[in-house]
């Protein structure tokens, strides 16, 4: 047990860590402050429990390699699958009203099945992909991976009607299919599949009329031109940002903040709160941590001499990417509302918690080196 912890201590990616806790310091901060007007104990004291329990789960998972995981690809699909499935009879509706949560008793905050199966998502993912890294392209190959997708967004969408999470497993894939060599052509007829099925899904039950138009608003300025409906937790954003200016009104000074102004402060709409308190510097300070934990990741991954560690640790760095331009983009106006949080800064424990078992993967990377994974891979049976 000695020998692991001292293999932990020499081998994790300490920068990673530090830059994660770095920024979830940075997030309970803010979180203190955008609930600072209602009372902020019970909020903060979640975070920082989730945190721990997050570090917790970041060392055990360092310890697990990975690649052998990934070998049980059936059992991790039956398992995620049965996962997302149980929100058919047990999901609790959250504050978007998409059945997306789980209440488990014991636990101080709710469960969201689809933050923890897109980390399982992208290990059955990676693992296909290397499995087939001599013929990425065979039709076997592409297959295997979009029934895997389909069951997997199907679920979510189906369910819990939850489209913003389920767009963060496609960016997801569309990366880690880039990073592995999927050919233009496979772009291409999916790109052409698409043209075909969103009018159909766009005209159907499955896509709900206020999520047209928290996508329409974008590009039609005569729909809620006074800001009263869909456009209402754009415009109170943008007034917080704005009255920011470059270096803000000051922790727990916010004007918009500290009046409970701003719609889902302390989830959704953090970055509003960001910049009115720390103005833009903050705003910049925020972004890059998030860019150097993502730019960190990629590092893991394209140093790893591994090509499945490299399609993971690609899949984990575009979830995280496309999470952070809806959210901050969303916060400015120029995204949709969809419902995605600020990784690492938005309140959510069940977020924090999937947050670092993705990086306790990245841990693993470092970890549980495999120069050899190729061939070993490349024996094993089809």
């Amino acid at each position: 047990m000695l020998n692991l912890f001292k293999r932990f201590f020499f081998r994790t990616d300490w920068v990673l860590l530090g830059l994660c806790l770095a920024a979830s310091v940075f997030g309970a901060i803010m979180i203190a402050s955008a609930t600072n007007y209602h009372g902020a104990s019970s909020y903060v004291s979640k975070q920082l429990i989730a945190l721990v329990l997050g570090l917790a789960l970041y060392v055990l998972i360092s310890f697990v390699d990975i690649e052998i995981l990934a070998e049980h690809q059936l059992l991790l699909t039956f398992f995620a699958a049965v996962f997302l499935a149980s929100l058919y009879p047990f999901g609790v509706a959250g504050e978007t009203g998409n059945k997306s949560w789980l209440q488990i008793p014991g636990i101080p905050f709710m469960i969201q099945p689809a933050e923890y199966c897109k980390i399982a998502y992208i290990v059955i993912i990676a693992r296909t992909m290397t499995v087939y890294q001599e013929r990425i392209n065979s039709f076997s190959c592409v297959i295997r991976i979009a029934f895997v997708s389909a069951l997997f967004l199907g679920l979510i969408v189906v369910i819990s009607k939850d489209a913003g999470v389920a767009l963060i497993y496609v960016f997801t894939f569309i990366i880690m299919a880039i990073a592995g060599g999927f050919s233009f052509l496979w772009f291409a007829g999916a790109g052409a599949l698409l043209a075909v099925v969103v009018p159909i899904v766009w005209s159907s039950a499955l896509v709900r009329d206020d999520q047209k138009e928290r996508v329409m608003v974008l590009f039609d300025d005569s729909i809620d031109p006074l800001g009263h409906g869909v456009r209402w937790q754009t415009q109170r954003s943008l007034n917080a940002i704005t009255g920011g200016g470059l270096t803000g009104q000051g922790l727990f000074n916010g004007t918009q903040t500290q009046a409970g102004n701003v719609p889902a402060q302390h989830t959704d709409f953090i970055f509003a709160v960001i910049g009115e308190e720390l103005g833009f510097l903050g705003c910049v300070v925020c972004i890059a941590l998030l860019a150097a934990i993502i730019l960190r990741i990629i590092y893991v991954g394209t140093h790893s001499q591994s090509f499945f560690y490299k399609c993971l640790c690609m899949g984990i760095a575009g979830t995280l990417l496309f999470q952070i331009i809806v959210n901050v983009g969303m916060c400015v106006g120029l995204m949709p509302v969809i419902g995605l949080t600020l990784p690492f800064f938005s309140y959510g424990g069940s977020s924090v918690l999937s947050l670092y078992i993705a990086m306790g993967v990245i841990s693993s990377v470092r970890l549980h080196p495999s120069p050899d994974s190729q061939q070993r891979y490349l024996a094993l049976p089809l």
